[in-house]
C-alpha cells in the first residue's frame, strides 16, 4: 500500500471529514477523495459510510484505522528520538494536566523552564479527561491520581491537600472563623457540586454541609474560586499547592483539611531516553524541592 495514501486516509479517519483533513494536509478536499477511492480500489473494501455529516469507519476501515495508529505512535517515537540531542534540548514536549493545576502552578513556573531551554515548545494541554499516554495523546501527564494505564513510568511528586482559605483584607472585615459554629455565618465558595473536581475535595465540601456551613457561590473551576476568595467574597475551599503565589490569602481553620491527594508524573516507557522528557522531568521535580522548602519555611514562620 502507498504510504501517501494511507497517510491521508488516516488524517480523514482522524477527524471524520475531507475537508478537515484536507486543511491539515495542505490538500484540496478533491484531492484527498481521490486518494482515498484509489486506497478503497486497491483494498477492493469500502472504508469510510458517507452521510451528510461526515464520514463513518466501516468495519474494514476501523481495521485499517487501528494499523495507521500505530504506525504514527511508531512514528511519533522515532521522531522523538531523532530530535533528541545529547549536547542540546529541543523540541516539543506535549503536557498534560488538569486546568487548576496547569494554570496556577505549572504554567507561572514555565519561564525557568525556558530560560535554560530556549528552544523547547510546550503544548500544555488543560482537561480533566485523561488523556491516552501509550497512544501518544500526550507526552507527559501530570494527573491527581495515580495513573492506570500499563507501560508508564510513574513518579509521585506530592501531596495536595484542600484547605478553607479567605484573603486578610475579608478577615479584616468580617472576623476569622476559629470554628464550625464561626464559619457558619460565613459565604462559603467551591467547586460546583457536579463539576469534575478531586474527590477529597467533594468530601470535604459535604463534611463542612453537615455542620450547617452554607455554600454561597460554586464555580466550575478552582481559578474562579480563588478570584473570588481574592477579591473578599467569602471563605473558598481551594488545593494548598496555590497558597505560596498568593500571599493576601490564608488559612484559616488550620485543623480541617481533606485527605492526601497524591500528584503524579507519568510518561510512556517508550520516551525513557528521552532528552526533552527529562529535562522537563528535572524542571518538575526542583520546582516542587523549592516548593517544599518554601513550605516549611512558611510554616516554621
Amino acid at each position: 500500500m502507498d504510504w501517501d495514501k494511507l497517510r491521508i486516509f488516516h488524517a480523514v479517519a482522524d477527524v471524520g471529514s475531507l475537508t478537515h483533513a484536507g486543511d491539515q494536509l495542505h490538500l484540496s478536499q478533491s484531492a484527498v477523495s481521490r486518494q482515498i477511492r484509489a486506497l478503497e480500489e486497491a483494498l477492493d473494501s469500502t472504508l469510510f459510510h458517507r452521510h451528510a455529516r461526515g464520514l463513518i469507519l466501516t468495519e474494514q476501515g476501523e481495521l485499517l484505522f487501528e494499523a495507521t495508529k500505530d504506525m504514527m505512535k511508531r512514528l511519533d517515537t522515532a521522531t522523538a528520538r531523532i530530535h533528541d540531542s545529547e549536547e542540546e534540548i529541543f523540541g516539543e514536549i506535549r503536557v498534560t494536566t488538569t486546568n487548576a493545576f496547569g494554570t496556577l502552578w505549572l504554567a507561572p513556573r514555565l519561564p525557568q523552564l525556558y530560560e535554560k531551554y530556549p528552544d523547547l515548545k510546550i503544548d500544555l494541554m488543560l482537561e480533566e479527561r485523561v488523556l491516552d499516554l501509550p497512544m501518544r495523546e500526550a507526552d507527559v501527564a501530570i494527573r491527581m491520581k495515580e495513573p492506570s494505564q500499563a507501560d508508564l513510568i510513574r513518579k509521585r511528586l506530592m501531596d495536595v491537600h484542600m484547605r478553607l482559605y479567605a484573603s486578610r483584607e475579608y478577615l479584616e472585615q468580617h472576623g476569622t472563623p476559629q470554628d464550625f459554629k464561626d464559619l457558619k455565618s460565613h459565604r462559603l465558595i467551591c467547586q460546583s457540586p457536579n463539576a469534575h473536581q478531586i474527590s477529597a475535595g467533594a468530601r470535604l465540601i459535604r463534611d463542612l454541609m453537615t455542620h450547617n456551613v452554607q455554600v454561597g457561590l460554586t464555580v466550575n473551576n478552582y481559578y474562579g474560586v480563588l478570584q473570588a476568595v481574592r477579591h473578599g467574597l467569602g471563605v473558598g475551599v481551594l488545593p494548598d499547592y496555590l497558597m505560596q503565589d498568593y500571599p493576601e490569602v490564608v488559612r484559616i481553620l488550620p485543623d480541617v483539611q481533606s485527605s492526601d491527594v497524591p500528584v503524579y508524573l507519568a510518561y510512556p516507557e517508550e520516551l525513557r531516553h528521552s532528552k526533552r522528557i527529562e529535562a522537563f522531568n528535572d524542571f518538575v521535580k526542583d520546582e516542587i524541592i523549592a516548593h517544599r522548602k518554601r513550605e516549611r519555611a512558611q510554616a516554621a514562620e
